[in-house]
């Protein structure tokens, strides 16, 4: 049986140094509508999600328990700006549709 290495992890600061500018990417992308941008910037969060998984909590020093609150907060910024955009878009097509909603059965399938 031939052992192959498996890829080393990249140290804990690099990830979380990584992840911090993903935030800030997806920040721009957020005051941008750029929906492209966006969605690659969700990708790269779940990856970097997975990479920062296999570290503990016991990991942590110093330098990196600072790395990790600052992308703590960027991301709490971001998860703000989409909820207030998600609501503007939710205000402006109710107000196209008026006060009145169409009762959601009327779209369940097999109904007339």
């Amino acid at each position: 049986m031939i052992d192959t290495p498996s890829q080393p992890r990249p140290p804990l600061a690099a990830s979380l140094r990584q992840m911090i500018a993903v935030l800030e990417t997806e920040r721009q992308a957020l005051a941008g509508l750029d929906a492209d941008a966006l969605i690659a910037s969700a990708h790269e969060k779940e990856g970097l999600c997975d990479v920062l998984a296999e570290f503990g909590p016991q990991a942590l020093d110093s330098e990196t328990r600072g790395l990790a609150e600052t992308a703590r907060q960027l991301n709490e910024v971001n998860r703000r700006v989409r909820n207030l955009l998600a609501a503007n878009v939710a205000a402006r097509i109710e107000a196209l549709g008026g006060p009145h909603r169409m009762p959601r059965a009327t779209y369940a399938a097999g109904r007339s």
